[in-house]
């Protein structure tokens, strides 16, 4: 204990300049916008390159569980190939219409619609969103502002903005990317918002976070009266062009009703797991650009926006 403090006096004044130069370093990152953006992209590299080394060995070590994983994603790929066999599922097994008498046996059955219609899980065959594979080499789960690190960036066409995917369905939106590695807003993110909707009954509402658990966000935006079921499947909306259409994002698991708000409170549980993400898709979106440009214009701003 005697020589820790003899060495902390003895340079009392370069750990006071040290700790004052971080602090300022910190100050001048957190109250800049620009320097904060610099800051992002000049450390993309970087922190990249160690991650990934670091992910290579640990690779090795998990290349069964790796596997695994694959043939699982093969197996629902492939199976999306083939057209459902309506003709030997059951009642409770009928696709959703807008028929009034299809609505009322629905209404009657009160069933989720992940079983009346979940072959699906990630619509992605739009030739307006061709997908970039990519690998997660770094994320984070347990803070208020989660983030990925993807291997893929500049060089394959990825730009701030675009929305991420995985097979089993949302997962962020591209903050910034290096040359080689691109930095993700994931969903669990305390400014990130998504636009859904349910898929049953077609009933729009934003999808954010709350920053506690991260199986877990909310669906705000849904009116009292209308009707909900637990185990309903909540899915992209694609107001916004980020994400295509159908996406899915996770099951309504509980509701409830605020005596002061016009609005269900509703828990979704997400279809990701993000401790165990290793593969994801960033999502071209082609008619992104002109949509944006046409809403702008007419000082139009879309229902929900993923963010930051």
């Amino acid at each position: 204990m005697n020589n820790l403090l003899n060495f902390l006096f003895r340079y009392r004044g370069i750990l006071v300049f040290a700790v004052l130069e971080v602090l300022s370093l910190y100050l001048l990152v957190r109250n800049s916008s620009y320097q904060r953006a610099a800051f992002f992209n000049s450390s993309n590299a970087y922190v990249g390159q160690v991650l990934d080394w670091r992910n290579q060995v640990q690779d090795y070590f998990r290349l069964i569980d790796v596997n695994r994983e694959l043939m699982h994603e093969n197996a629902r790929l492939r199976q999306q190939l083939y057209p459902p066999d309506l003709s030997r599922r059951q009642a409770d097994s009928l696709p959703v219409s807008k028929d009034s008498v299809t609505q009322a046996r629905l209404a009657l059955l009160g069933r989720p619609d992940s079983l009346l219609l979940g072959l699906r899980q990630l619509a992605a065959h739009d030739p307006d969103y061709p997908l970039i594979p990519a690998r997660v080499v770094s994320s984070t789960q347990r803070r208020v502002d989660n983030y990925l690190t993807l291997n893929v960036g500049t060089a394959n066409g990825v730009k701030p903005g675009m929305g991420v995917v995985s097979a089993e369905g949302v997962v962020g939106r591209v903050k910034v990317a290096s040359e080689h590695y691109t930095t993700i807003t994931s969903v669990l993110h305390s400014k990130s918002t998504i636009s859904a909707r349910i898929q049953r009954d077609g009933t729009i509402g934003t999808i954010r976070w709350l920053g506690d658990d991260p199986t877990h966000v909310l669906l705000d935006n849904v009116p009292r009266q209308n009707k909900l079921v637990r185990g309903d499947t909540v899915v992209t909306s694609g107001y916004n062009a980020v994400f295509p259409e159908g996406v899915r994002i996770g099951t309504i698991e509980s509701f409830v009703k605020e005596p002061d708000k016009n609005f269900w409170t509703v828990q979704v549980r997400l279809a990701v797991d993000f401790s165990r993400l290793t593969y994801v898709y960033l999502v071209t979106s082609r008619p992104k650009a002109e949509r944006d440009t046409v809403e702008v214009r007419a000082g139009i701003k879309p229902e929900a926006e993923e963010r930051p």
